[in-house]
């Protein structure tokens, strides 16, 4: 649904991964979050793609990718392998990477990971997943209560969402503030419902948590103080939980050495709500570093 854009599914180290691909010029990653799809980037990938050639895939588990038994084929480590692969298979030896909320934190991991194809990190309100969890505040435990429900052991959370997963998601959607349906794109909803109504994806997305609570926390804790040292953008929602919350910027200080804040009006899903905004900021940010 992304304009001028073409979609496929390639076959990647044994994964689908689903992707829309757009544009010329210097590569650009775009990693979607929960619980959306690569749809979420109807609106800033053409805008990007004036400059950029953007690559957005749906993440494992998500939308159209793959979507394994493994559990730990979710942590953010396993859900890293299938975009890097594939910018790689793509013949991108380096690239920018965004992405927000899981998107973001599969961002994160990757350039932990493989720091030398980044070229630039950007990451979207969000905080350190290992700061978050080892020092839950109520207020954030009660807004991001999703993060333990999700959690559960199979099959609960995903006989509970099956019973009705457009109020569930769509719940999601309003509850992390500054939004209500109103404010998303119709295709972008439209994408978005087609998707999370799926059973395998459900799964996928429960797989996703599940793993963040035990891969991911173990992972996270064995990097706490190495600092990564690309440029990046730490942008966030001014009206949203995580803005509220905490000094997002800050709690990325021990993480990134070379980082910028960048507050964008809006809550949790501004990409969606405020994509002007959101692409003149990482077209600002990106543009000086391809002169």
């Amino acid at each position: 649904m992304i304009p001028k854009f073409t979609t496929q599914t390639d076959l990647i180290d044994g994964h689908a991964v689903h992707y829309a691909r757009g544009g010329d010029g210097p590569p650009v990653l775009l990693l979607h979050g929960f619980p959306q799809t690569h749809a979420m980037w109807h609106a800033i990938a053409p805008a990007l793609a004036r400059h950029y050639t953007v690559i957005a895939p749906d993440l494992r588990g998500y939308g159209a990718s793959g979507k394994p038994d493994d559990p730990a084929a979710y942590s953010f480590r396993g859900m890293a392998e299938g975009p890097r692969a594939l910018m790689a298979a793509l013949g991108f030896e380096s690239f920018h990477l965004i992405g927000h909320d899981r998107g973001g934190r599969t961002a994160h991991r990757l350039a932990l990971d493989t720091p030398d194809p980044v070229r630039s990190l950007t990451l979207m309100d969000i905080v350190p997943t290992h700061l978050l969890l080892a020092d839950l505040t109520r207020k954030v435990a009660q807004a991001y209560y999703h993060w333990f429900f999700l959690a559960q052991p199979h099959p609960m959370p995903e006989t509970m969402i099956a019973h009705d997963p457009d109020a569930y998601f769509e719940g999601c959607l309003m509850g992390w503030g500054a939004a209500d349906t109103s404010d998303f794109h119709p295709d972008a909803l439209s994408a978005y419902r087609g998707a999370w109504r799926q059973p395998d994806t459900i799964r996928g997305m429960c797989a996703d948590y599940r793993a963040a609570l035990s891969h991911d926390f173990d992972l996270d804790a064995a990097d706490l103080g190495r600092r990564l040292t690309m440029p990046a953008l730490v942008m966030y929602g001014a009206d949203g939980v995580m803005g509220r919350a905490y000094d997002v910027p800050a709690t990325w200080d021990d993480r990134l050495s070379d980082a910028r804040p960048c507050p964008i009006p809006g809550g949790h899903f501004f990409p969606d709500t405020h994509p002007r905004e959101t692409a003149a900021a990482l077209l600002d940010f990106l543009r000086p570093q391809d002169a």
